[in-house]
C-alpha cells in the first residue's frame, strides 16, 4: 500500500493481492467509429459508460471518473441534474400543503410502527482472543424545525464495555445505499464472504463469520442508515421528503444531528469521535465533519473517507482538459498489472509519474506534436494491454464505458466500473449500448439484504414488519443533485484548518474507476500543508471501490486506521 501525503509520494508497504468490489457510475461514452467498423462491422455505435440502467444510474452517483463532457442533456443519467457546481441553499419547507401530501402522510401513519430498540450480546475471536460486545438495533427520531417527527432513522451499534473507548460513526453512499456494506463488508465484527469478487454468486448462502479486519477492538461502531435506506423511513409526503432528506444540504444537516443525538442519548459526548464514509458517504464525510464542528459543537478527532466522491469537478470538460484522462489511466493500468500478477505499489510509481509527466504534457500539446502523440499512444497501449487500434482511435484518452466493454470482449464479458477485473457475461453483446447492469451491482444486493434482515430480525430480535433497502430506487429517483457536483474538497480544507489535531485518511482500491485514487491524490496535492503534512493522507490497496472485500486489504486498512486512532 502506498501512502500519499500532501507532500511527495511515499511508498510505505506492499500488501498481498487479490480481487475487489464496489458501487456507481453513469455517463454516455463513445467508441471510435473506425475501430467499431473494424471490430464489429457496424457504424458508429454509441456506448454508455456503465449502462447499468435502472438503479445504477444514481445508486452511487457519479464519482471522479465521470467527465461532465461525456454526459448529454437528454441522457437519462443527466436529466434533472444540476448544471451549476455551486451548492444552492436548502429549500425551505413548503408551508402550503398540497392535496396529495395529506394522503401520503396518512399512508405513512398506517405503516406498522418500528419496534423499540433491541439488544443482544455476541462475541468473536480476534487475533486469538475473545471479544465480547453488545449489538443494538434502534431508531432515532428526525424532527423538522417545528419539532414534528418527520422520519425514523435506524442504526446498528456495536459497543464494548470499557473506559475511554472511542466511537466511530459509519455511513455509506449512493445516495440510496444503506450502511450494510461498511458493516458486513468492511469494519463490523461480522463479515459477509463471497460478495463482490470475481466468480461470486448472489445465490450462495449469505454466511457471516468473524471479521479479522474489524475495528471493534479499538473503537465502538455505529452504522447509520439514511432515510429511505435500510429500514429508515420518512413519515411525510414524497415532495416533503425530497426537501427534508433527498438533497445535499438537508441530508448533511439531519445526519449530523443524528450523530449528535446518539452521542447525547448514550452519554458519549466526551468520547473520542471518528467518522467513516464510503463513496457518496465520502462526499458526506467532510461536510458532516465541518457541520458538526462549526454548527452543532461536536468535533471529530478523525475521518476516514473510503473511495470518496470528493472532487467531481476535477473531471469536467474532457474535450479540453487533460484531467479526466489523468484520473482514470492509472486505475486502468493497475487492473492490467493485476491480471499479470504484477500489481505492487512499486510497479505503480512509474505509472503515476508517467501520467503526471509525459502523458499530461502530450495531451496539453495536442496536435502540435504528432510524434509525441504517437509515442503516447504506444505507451498507453503497452501500459493497459488493450488493442492498439482501440487505443489509437481513442487518441490515448480511454473512455471508461468503452473500456469496460472492450477489456473482456473476447470472453463475451463486461468489466465492472468498481473493479474492471470483476466481470459478468454481457447478455447483449451486439447492442449499441450496454444494456446490462454493472457486474458488481447486479450481484451484491441479494446476499447483503438476506444477511442483514436475518441478522436484525433473528439474531438481534428486532422484529420489524418492513422492507429492507440495501439500495433504494426511490431515493435515487427523488434525489435532488443540486450542489453535489461541487464536491467536498472545500469543507475538507475548512475542517482541517479549524482543528490542528484532526486527521483525515483517504483510502482507495487501485482498480476503482468510479472514484479513482488519482482524483484524491490530485485534490490533496493542491491543499496547503496545515501543520503536520501527514494529517491528510491518501492510501491505496489491492482491489476496487470496495477493496475491503479482499481480506488482505481489509486487514491492512484496519492496521492503518488503528495507527491513526492511537495518535489521539
Amino acid at each position: 500500500m502506498r501512502s500519499t501525503q500532501s507532500g511527495p509520494l511515499v511508498v510505505s508497504r506492499n500488501p498481498s493481492q487479490t480481487t475487489a468490489v464496489c458501487y456507481l457510475l453513469p455517463a454516455n461514452r463513445y467508441l471510435p467509429s473506425s475501430y467499431i467498423l473494424e471490430r464489429m462491422k457496424v457504424s458508429a455505435l454509441r456506448l454508455p459508460s456503465a449502462a447499468f440502467v435502472a438503479f445504477a444510474l444514481t445508486a452511487f452517483l457519479s464519482c471522479s471518473s465521470l467527465p461532465a463532457h461525456a454526459q448529454s442533456d437528454d441522457s437519462p443519467h443527466h436529466r434533472g441534474s444540476a448544471s451549476s457546481d455551486q451548492a444552492a441553499p436548502a429549500a425551505a419547507p413548503d408551508k402550503a400543503a398540497k392535496p396529495g401530501d395529506k394522503d401520503a402522510e396518512k399512508d405513512a401513519d398506517k405503516l406498522p410502527p418500528l419496534p423499540p430498540d433491541a439488544h443482544t450480546e455476541q462475541s468473536i475471536t480476534l487475533d486469538g482472543r475473545k471479544l465480547t460486545y453488545t449489538v443494538t438495533v434502534g431508531t432515532l427520531p428526525v424532527r423538522n424545525e417545528d419539532g414534528k417527527t418527520v422520519g425514523n432513522l435506524v442504526f446498528t451499534a456495536y459497543t464494548v464495555d470499557g473506559a475511554n473507548r472511542p466511537v466511530t460513526f459509519a455511513v455509506n453512499g449512493g445516495p440510496g445505499a444503506s450502511s450494510v456494506y461498511l458493516n458486513f463488508g468492511a469494519i463490523g465484527p461480522k463479515h459477509l464472504s463471497g460478495v463482490g469478487n470475481e466468480g461470486d454468486s448472489p445465490s450462495d448462502p449469505a454466511t457471516l463469520s468473524d471479521n479479522p479486519g474489524t475495528w471493534l477492538d479499538f473503537t465502538d461502531l455505529v452504522f447509520i442508515d439514511p432515510i429511505g435506506t435500510g429500514f429508515s423511513r420518512s413519515l411525510v409526503s414524497a415532495d416533503e421528503s425530497r426537501k427534508l432528506f433527498y438533497s445535499t444540504e438537508p441530508d448533511i444537516e439531519y445526519l449530523s444531528r443524528a450523530i449528535y443525538d446518539w452521542l447525547v442519548k448514550n452519554d458519549r459526548l466526551q468520547s473520542r469521535k471518528y467518522l467513516v464514509g464510503e463513496s457518496y458517504g465520502g462526499f458526506r464525510g467532510p461536510r458532516i465533519t465541518y457541520y458538526l464542528q462549526s454548527q452543532l459543537g461536536v468535533a471529530m478527532n478523525g475521518v476516514v473517507l473510503v473511495s470518496p466522491y470528493l472532487n467531481p469537478t476535477i473531471n469536467t470538460n474532457g474535450d479540453l482538459s487533460p484531467l479526466p484522462w489523468l484520473v482514470t489511466l492509472p486505475s486502468i493500468t493497475a487492473a492490467n498489472l493485476e491480471r499479470q500478477g504484477k500489481l505492487t505499489p512499486e510497479a505503480m510509481q512509474p505509472v503515476i509519474s508517467y501520467t503526471l509527466g509525459d502523458y499530461l504534457t502530450t495531451l496539453v500539446h495536442g496536435q502540435a506534436d504528432q510524434a509525441a502523440t504517437d509515442a503516447m499512444i504506444k505507451k498507453v497501449t503497452d501500459m493497459t494491454g488493450l488493442d492498439p487500434t482501440f487505443v489509437k482511435e481513442s487518441g490515448g484518452r480511454l473512455e471508461t464505458g468503452a473500456y469496460l466493454r472492450e477489456v473482456h470482449r473476447e470472453q463475451g464479458k463486461l468489466g465492472s466500473v468498481y473493479d474492471s477485473n470483476v466481470t459478468s457475461f454481457d447478455p447483449f453483446p451486439y447492442a449499441a449500448q450496454q444494456q446490462a447492469n454493472d457486474p458488481i451491482l447486479a450481484s451484491i444486493i441479494a446476499p447483503s439484504t438476506t444477511a442483514m434482515v436475518d441478522f436484525v430480525t433473528r439474531v438481534v430480535g428486532w422484529k420489524v414488519d418492513a422492507r429492507y433497502n440495501a439500495l433504494s430506487y426511490d431515493v435515487a429517483e427523488h434525489w435532488d443533485r443540486e450542489g453535489a457536483r461541487s464536491g467536498s474538497a472545500t469543507q475538507l480544507r475548512q475542517a482541517v484548518a479549524a482543528d490542528p489535531k484532526l486527521r483525515v485518511m483517504i483510502v482507495h482500491g487501485w482498480n476503482d474507476l468510479s472514484c479513482p485514487f488519482m482524483g484524491s491524490i490530485l485534490t490533496v496535492s493542491q491543499m496547503p500543508v496545515m501543520g503536520d503534512p501527514s494529517r491528510v493522507s491518501v492510501h491505496e490497496f489491492p482491489g476496487g471501490h470496495m477493496f475491503y472485500t479482499r481480506e488482505s486489504s481489509r486487514i491492512a486498512l484496519r492496521k492503518d486506521v488503528q495507527e491513526m486512532v492511537s495518535l489521539h
